[in-house]
């Protein structure tokens, strides 16, 4: 290990408090820093290259140092690096509003910025909420409904909405109370385990609480195709489509949180363009800006956003902000992102991706600790168990998957975990021996560490 590295990893643990990490657990290790990258590569401080296979926590789209979003950003540079919109406009904001009116869903226009996944999440929350206070008098819509297993971010509002317990246990008493549906886990199903009838078992018990409670629910909120921090679990097809019907009948309006899902992950521009479906809001983040800077859109339609108007003393605006809201320089990335997504024919070089990381995955099907695979686009959660048949988890002291991770970074690739379950996300610039190269490493070491 060199000096410079050595001198980075005692300021880290001297300094730096990291997100989701037991930090007495990070002290006694000896942690990656990640100096460079380059294409789907990361390069360390001391120049070994590791796939990312994650993408950088999913947001990378289209490599590292892509050339087109590095001329952009500097290009925004040389003219100004922030502007507020708070009374003010800038020019690549309003360019990018209107490029993501162009592609999302038909009908979703008004586009309201912030800086990360939760809080696009946040503002379509009040957004929801404040829209029926201002749209009827007798309002008692101030109740929201989300599903079993569901992440939508860390903010208190996010959380409420969410459910999985690693989060959100110990700020209960801080959040809100929030009507639960079942996602079609199938194993956490009304119905348990069948498949078959899994989809119809969970929107029936969401149609029963919609039903009687529809006056009570201001939103319904879901993750589209899949549910990322469970572990990447998949939904059945028409699932969506069917809670947008459902949310309709009880005039409940639905927010769709494709943070993960957004740009090209699921083998559609949305998940939602996968099921023609058009909700109320569209919470964008990650992927928005290729990976380079932190910035989320809150996309909704032209009827919310008439009733937040009115005279100034109504008190009707959405007094909600943040300080780098519609952030020039993340904004110029955003665009150079589209721009990419046209030009190079990303969604259509994509579906051949797709299908081989489908074959690939096959691999695992003989595998005596995979209990199920489940792959959604150019997303895949390997779930490992201790035992196939009955799906009997490994202890969680073992930390299997946590393990499998680091041994992949021996062989040069970057993964990581969803407690036992091994989640791949490479960039949609991924190659196909690169695709081969992750599959082949990760199967190696969960053989090496289960047999």
């Amino acid at each position: 290990m060199t000096p410079k590295t050595k001198r980075l990893i005692s300021l880290d643990k001297k300094h730096l408090w990291h997100p989701f990490t037991q930090m007495k657990e990070w002290a006694e290790s000896d942690p990656l820093i990640i100096e460079r990258g380059k294409g789907n590569y990361l390069i360390d401080t001391e120049g070994r290259r590791y796939l990312d296979g994650v993408s950088s926590l999913w947001v990378t789209v289209h490599g590292h140092r892509k050339k087109e979003i590095d001329s952009a950003v500097k290009k925004q540079l040389s003219k100004i690096a922030h502007s507020t919109l708070l009374g003010l406009g800038n020019t690549p904001s309003i360019e990018l509003a209107e490029r993501l009116a162009e592609i999302a869903p038909g009908g979703l226009g008004r586009v309201f910025y912030s800086d990360n996944g939760s809080t696009a999440v946040e503002i379509a929350l009040k957004m929801a909420f404040q829209y029926h206070e201002q749209t009827n008098r007798k309002n008692r819509k101030r109740k929201f409904i989300a599903f079993t297993g569901a992440y939508h971010g860390d903010t208190f509002g996010s959380m409420s909405v969410g459910e999985i317990d690693i989060f959100v246990k110990k700020y209960r008493p801080l959040l809100f109370d929030t009507f639960r549906a079942p996602y079609p886990y199938c194993y956490r199903c009304p119905v348990g385990k069948d498949k078959k009838d899994c989809k119809t078992a969970c929107l029936n018990a969401l149609e029963d609480i919609l039903k009687d409670h529809h006056e009570e629910i201001a939103g319904c909120v879901i993750e589209p195709l899949f549910e990322g921090a469970a572990g990447i679990v998949t939904s059945p097809p028409g699932f969506l489509k069917a809670v947008r019907r459902l949310t309709r009948k009880y005039d409940v309006l639905l927010i769709v949180d494709e943070v993960a899902t957004g740009f090209g992950r699921t083998g559609s521009m949305f998940a939602c363009d996968a099921e023609g479906v058009v909700p109320d809001f569209l919470c964008l983040a990650k992927g928005l800006t290729g990976g380079y800077m932190p910035l989320a859109a809150t996309l909704t339609t032209e009827k919310v956003y008439k009733a937040f108007l009115g005279r100034y003393d109504e008190y009707k605006s959405f007094f909600h902000g943040h300080t780098y809201t519609g952030n020039p320089l993340g904004c110029a990335a955003a665009i150079a992102n589209l721009d990419i997504f046209k030009d190079e024919k990303v969604m259509e070089r994509l579906k051949g991706k797709i299908t081989l990381f489908r074959e690939l995955l096959k691999r695992f099907e003989s595998f005596g600790h995979v209990g199920e695979v489940r792959q959604a686009g150019l997303i895949a959660g390997i779930e490992l168990v201790a035992d196939r048949k009955t799906k009997k988890p490994y202890p969680s002291d073992e930390r299997l998957g946590h393990r499998v991770c680091m041994e992949a970074r021996k062989y040069g690739l970057i993964i990581r975990p969803l407690g036992d379950t091994i989640v791949i996300m490479p960039p949609l610039s991924i190659t196909g021996s690169e695709l081969k190269k992750i599959v082949g490493i990760t199967c190696d070491c969960v053989k090496r560490l289960t047999q």
